[in-house]
């Protein structure tokens, strides 16, 4: 394959079965979205967020402005290189310090935002509301195109248009349930919607921190978990509308446990949400809500270097 450039390098990710972590009942199929050039999932959206504004008229050169915990962030700095938009990254400072590295070698100005109650690694919605106030005021004054990935239908229809026909055709169509944690929810709405239209069969289950769980309807316990990018403690504008079939809960220790577990069983190194993804799958196929024998999908979300 020759690339005209690094855009064609998003989307057509490998589909793994995950069967040294997963022994039964049943199969793990996780999509390995580390592998696109941004190092996430977030690559998707951001290229399809860009060329739908392209269509609106966005203009060569006009800067564009993103509240970001990283994964966005880099997934537009590297749509923005290509494309010739200046880019800036608004960040809490509970994020990984690795992402803003990243987005600063990808030629993004990084902004960061102090933390208003969360702690390092730890990042509340209370934080995400501080960095998106820094984000707008920036593109106000700056004239920029705010991206707004929270509110933003392109982000869904990205993993809709490619995440989930990939997921069905590289499964044969043999997809039983696919279970997915939400930050602003476009990946499991997106994929959600591409299946369901596939086959009315398959089950969608969102995945959430386990002290903090809007989505299915609890009370949050704690808003500070580790996995970044999701759980914000906040039902996302993107859900409204959206159904899920049903809710699995993750724990830290959990997470923490899987990550090393994908590294020491499968060799792979990814992110605590990629982790969680894999162990609400297991957990779903060993509760035999799904039969005997289902085959679940999940993504691995992110590289685990975006950590370090």
């Amino acid at each position: 394959m020759q690339a005209s450039s690094v855009l064609d390098l998003i989307g057509s990710t490998p589909l793994i079965e995950l069967s040294r972590i997963h022994r039964g009942p049943g199969r793990i199929l996780a999509k390995c979205e580390f592998r696109n050039p941004g190092g996430s999932m977030k690559d998707r959206a951001a290229l399809q967020i860009l060329r739908d504004q392209d269509r609106d008229g966005l203009g060569r050169g006009t800067p564009v402005v993103e509240m970001t915990s990283g994964n966005m962030g880099a997934g537009l700095a590297v749509v923005c290189a290509a494309t010739g938009h200046p880019f800036v990254a608004v960040m809490s400072r509970g994020n990984s310090p690795a992402r803003a590295r990243q987005m600063e070698a990808l030629g993004a100005e990084v902004v960061l935002v102090d933390q208003v109650d969360g702690d390092p690694g730890r990042v509340t919605g209370r934080d995400i509301e501080a960095a998106v106030l820094r984000a707008r005021a920036i593109a106000a004054e700056r004239g920029a195109f705010y991206v707004n990935q929270f509110n933003n239908p392109s982000g869904a229809r990205a993993h809709e248009l490619t995440t989930g026909p990939e997921i069905w055709e590289q499964s044969d169509g043999k997809v039983d349930a696919f279970a997915c944690v939400v930050g602003t929810g476009a990946s499991l709405v997106g994929v959600g919607r591409c299946l369901r239209m596939r086959s009315k069969r398959v089950r969608i289950y969102a995945v959430e921190p386990a002290t903090s769980r809007p989505l299915a309807g609890r009370s949050i316990e704690r808003p500070q978990h580790v996995l970044q990018g999701t759980g914000y403690g906040i039902v996302p504008p993107m859900w409204q509308g959206f159904t899920a079939d049903g809710y699995l809960a993750v724990t830290d220790d959990e997470a923490i446990a899987f990550q090393l577990d994908l590294g020491r069983l499968e060799g792979l190194f990814v992110g605590l949400s990629s982790a969680a993804n894999v162990c609400a799958a297991t957990k779903l196929a060993q509760s035999g809500e799904l039969g005997p024998s289902p085959t679940i999908a999940t993504l691995l979300c992110d590289t685990g270097l975006k950590y370090i």
